[in-house]
């Protein structure tokens, strides 16, 4: 190996180390939610294990972490996502949410499902548990307008 190639691959290694021990915020991650929708609601088990096994590593404080949430760059990409998805939607802050705001996520829950839109289509692939086929879609479309009509009873 000439002493060009050499020079460059000890820099392309020591470039991936160095990536390794830059700092990210990893999203952190609680067992305890008292404030949960599926603690607070009465919610079917067979919903409950899709939202969990399709949604909650997104949408929750109860993200389970692959092996490969530990590697740059895929971690900083990841716990982007993490933190964009509990933005939009965290589960585990559900009763702290308005009627109107609960109604509002159901809806855009019920939409964004049945329109493919979730999970991403990268999600299923290292997550085959969380691939929904289309009598989930609609199962979970269903629970979450039954849900919301409840609310306002």
């Amino acid at each position: 190996m000439s002493k060009k190639k050499k020079i460059f691959l000890y820099t392309v290694i020591g470039i991936i180390i160095l990536m390794q021990i830059y700092p990210s915020d990893r999203p952190e991650v609680s067992a305890v939610n008292p404030n949960d929708l599926l603690r607070n609601n009465e919610v079917p088990e067979n919903i409950a294990s899709m939202l969990r096994s399709a949604c909650y590593d997104c949408h929750s404080n109860e993200t389970i972490y692959p092996w490969y949430a530990n590697i740059a760059p895929v971690k900083w990409w990841l716990y982007d996502h993490i933190n964009e998805g509990r933005e939009e939607l965290n589960f585990s802050d559900w009763k702290t949410l308005s009627k109107t705001d609960q109604a509002e996520a159901l809806d855009d829950i019920s939409s964004t499902v049945v329109d493919k839109e979730m999970p991403l289509e990268s999600y299923p692939i290292t997550h085959p548990e969380a691939k929904l086929s289309e009598e989930d879609r609609q199962a979970i479309s269903d629970w979450a307008e039954v849900l919301s009509e409840k609310l306002f009873e």
